[in-house]
């Protein structure tokens, strides 16, 4: 479903800044409804990585295949097609303050062009699956952090994609509600959804027991199937 092949990414020098290498012949696969963490401390290039996968950036050398296609080869035009196909999570939400939670999700569906009618079907029915449906109408001042990780997970499923990208979305959450966004995580991936997770967070990696990647300055030094959290 997902290969990196050969991939190195090098940002060049600016403003003072040296050149970093922030991936460096990097190759994996993920195969179709797959839980797979990537793991490494910071800087290690796991949002790197994704913001790749995103086709947010390109890579220096090597290629990424979605449903063997190179991504990175894609026309402008053809990129909404394919982020359709990928949800993204970030630690900082990316939520918008002004809106309920039920707006929040039914915006996206208004920009990509869904119909009032599927907006009306589908945003109580992602609400429910992420355990929010009596929060429909609440702003986010009125929602705790895990409830507003949930808004933005429900916002990224709503369009049905094939992968959830999530980037170190428990990063400004209490272990309670990290437990919770992991589970929901999982429940999703047994739904059908590959999920791809980055994090450096030990503790949640070794209790799940999945495959990990794990990156160290920007190269893979261990790929286990039932992987813990080792550097």
């Amino acid at each position: 479903m997902i290969s990196f092949q050969g991939i190195t990414k090098i940002y060049p020098a600016h403003a003072g800044c040296l050149m970093t290498v922030a991936l460096e012949n990097v190759s994996f696969g993920i195969k179709p409804k797959e839980f797979v963490s990537v793991v490494g401390r910071s800087g290690a290039g796991k949002t790197t990585l994704l913001r790749l996968l995103l086709a947010e950036e390109k890579p220096t050398q090597g290629q990424i295949l979605f449903d063997n296609i190179d991504i990175h080869r894609l026309k402008l035009g053809e990129l909404p097609h394919l982020r359709r196909k990928i949800g993204a999570v970030f630690q900082d939400y990316k939520l918008l303050p002004n809106k309920t939670a039920y707006e929040n999700i039914a915006y996206v569906m208004e920009v990509i062009g869904f119909s009032d009618k599927e907006i009306k079907r589908d945003v109580p029915e992602v609400l429910e699956i992420v355990g929010l449906k009596d929060k429909a109408n609440n702003f986010l001042a009125g929602l705790s952090g895990g409830e507003r990780q949930r808004v933005a997970i429900a916002r990224a499923l709503i369009h049905r994609p094939e992968v959830i990208l999530a980037d170190e979305p428990t990063g400004n959450l209490d272990p309670y509600h990290t437990l919770d966004i992991v589970r929901l995580l999982l429940k999703i991936q047994e739904m059908g959804t590959t999920v791809v997770l980055a994090t450096h967070n030990k503790e949640l990696i070794n209790r799940l027991g999945k495959r990990v990647i794990t990156l160290e300055k920007g190269k893979i030094i261990r790929d286990e199937e039932k992987g813990r959290f080792i550097l």
